[in-house]
């Protein structure tokens, strides 16, 4: 039986983008939802936002001129997210906590530079226990395995971490960000990816990524704001879990890597778009590894909804 947690409801959710697959400085749509990394410095065109298949954020919320910040995910390569934030401005110094969606690579890759950047000792991290499960690694079709990364507590803690494990929700910033920890598995399509393996035992199996996860907001009278790293639970199974958890039923955003990219997804875009749908979000926002053809269709079937993201890119959800 899920446990009901309330969640404190913010009047603004600001997600920063450290990291992300794409950057594009010419697009010129900021509105006040949307701000793109500027690229002058001085009237000069040099100020450059870099793109790597990973995802960071930076997330403020802010309830009654209070504001708290935190970080979700660190990026791919050691440096790239870090690099980010020092040519977006971002102070770093004011996250209070961080969080891990799961233990890939290309979610825990800029720890280190960026646990440096917030200059604080033992930075509270808040994971599954199975972020630390090795070895992980992907198989082609010709049988070629390819290894990742381990990701290890000790890596964690000598990045500056005090790490806290939870498979269930919990809560950070005062109440006012919710971990959502294990997510369980509802929908007959969201199976995760035939290529992605684990040991455990000993033993190969697909990794069935029980350290998945996501960020939970509430913006006041607007409903959830949701944001995955990769959503190999599915991102369906994601957003079902937040409403039930949450108690709360109205879905103001979607966002994050939905992990619909590649041939082995492409049966699965049509039926999760028609979830997608069905939640009515105000905001839909595909990020990192949801794939190019999944982001076309999303785009095509929720073009109201649909908000392009990018390195650099802020979004702001008001109340």
């Amino acid at each position: 039986m899920t446990q009901s947690m309330h969640l404190n409801p913010v009047d603004r959710v600001e997600i920063l983008t450290l990291q992300d697959n794409t950057i594009d400085i010419t697009v010129m749509d900021n509105s006040d939802v949307i701000q793109r990394a500027w690229p002058l410095v001085g009237m000069e065109l040099k100020n450059s936002i870099l793109a790597e298949h990973g995802f960071s954020s930076m997330i403020t919320v802010t309830e009654n001129e209070t504001s708290r910040s935190m970080l979700f995910d660190f990026g791919f390569s050691p440096n790239g997210a870090a690099i980010n934030a020092d040519a977006l401005g971002a102070d770093l110094r004011r996250v209070e906590q961080v969080a891990l969606s799961h233990g890939h690579m290309d979610h825990v890759g800029g720890i280190q530079a960026l646990v440096k950047k917030i200059n604080k000792s033992e930075v509270p991290l808040v994971l599954h226990p199975a972020a630390f499960r090795n070895p992980r690694y992907s198989k082609t079709p010709n049988g070629m395995k390819i290894n990742f990364p381990a990701f290890t507590r000790e890596k964690a803690e000598t990045a500056g971490t005090m790490v806290i494990e939870t498979e269930k929700p919990y809560p950070m910033l005062n109440r006012t960000a919710l971990f959502l920890g294990g997510i369980p598995r509802t929908t007959p399509f969201e199976k995760g990816s035939p290529s992605l393996f684990c040991e455990i035992d000993g033993k190969e199996q697909l990794d069935p990524f029980d350290d998945d996860t996501a960020m939970v907001f509430h913006v006041r009278d607007k409903g959830l704001v949701i944001i995955s790293g990769c959503a190999h639970s599915g991102i369906v199974n994601t957003v079902t879990y937040a409403q039930k958890v949450t108690g709360v039923d109205g879905v103001m955003s979607i966002m994050g890597g939905f992990h619909l990219g590649g041939s082995d997804m492409e049966t699965v875009i049509k039926p999760t778009v028609k979830a997608l749908k069905a939640f009515s979000p105000t905001y839909i926002i595909p990020t990192h590894c949801t794939g190019r053809g999944a982001i076309q269709f999303i785009e095509q079937e929720m073009p109201d909804e649909f908000l392009l993201n990018m390195s650099g890119t802020q979004l702001t959800f008001h109340a």
